[in-house]
């Protein structure tokens, strides 16, 4: 079942590559904030050092939010809280999803990815969640997988879904399946345009995906 054509863009869902240090990720962060419309950025991170996670936090959390992006923090629920981030995104199933409901809630936004079946996605669902992402830069699902999936969800259940897109040719379909938002990670960062030539046409295949 195709989306209502009434129903808004699909919004973008910006994922980091996993970030040491601020720079120059933060040039091209911004770049892409300013770009087209950006609804959320998710941070991920290749260190362990707390000091250095933070000095990347307090330069990317105001970037976003200045750009009214929320920031979220993956699977670091804490520190999510503690660098007053808006909230944190796990994948690491149920339990660590109520854990970081628990932890965060109602105060800031919680997500969640990697979850097996459709049972596991309905019971997810059925908590006090902000939203469920399907596929992911590290998860194995292929895009017919995704797709799918994004249907499934979006035709039954009104929690928010954010499908990932491996490519920018892949937001129509996604867009069109019913989800919400729309992830991109490499699509972005690698596009040998730079980062705001590849937000600028993302914005314009989810606008069209639906016009």
């Amino acid at each position: 079942m195709a989306r209502d054509p009434e129903a808004p863009p699909a919004r973008l869902y910006l994922i980091t590559p996993p970030l040491e240090a601020v720079a120059p990720f933060d040039k091209a962060l911004a770049a892409a904030l300013g770009a087209g419309d950006v609804a959320c950025v998710l941070a991920r991170f290749s260190t362990k050092d707390p000091s250095q996670r933070k000095t990347i936090l307090r330069a990317l959390t105001p970037l976003a939010q200045d750009n009214g992006a929320a920031l979220l923090i993956a699977e670091d629920a804490q520190l999510a809280a503690r660098a007053g981030a808006d909230g944190a995104h796990v994948s690491g199933g149920v339990q660590a999803l109520g854990e970081a409901i628990d932890s965060l809630k109602p105060e800031r936004i919680v997500g969640v990815s990697g979850l097996g079946d459709r049972d596991e996605c309905m019971t997810a669902g059925e908590q006090d969640v902000d939203y469920l992402m399907f596929g992911g830069p590290d998860d194995p699902a292929t895009d017919l997988d995704i797709l799918e999936r994004t249907q499934w969800w979006a035709e039954i259940f009104n929690v928010p879904c954010v499908a990932f897109a491996r490519t920018l040719e892949e937001i129509e379909p996604l867009a069109d399946a019913g989800a919400e938002f729309i992830a991109l990670e490499s699509a972005v960062w690698d596009d040998p345009r730079g980062p705001a030539a590849a937000v600028s046409e993302a914005a314009s295949r989810s606008a069209g995906a639906i016009a």
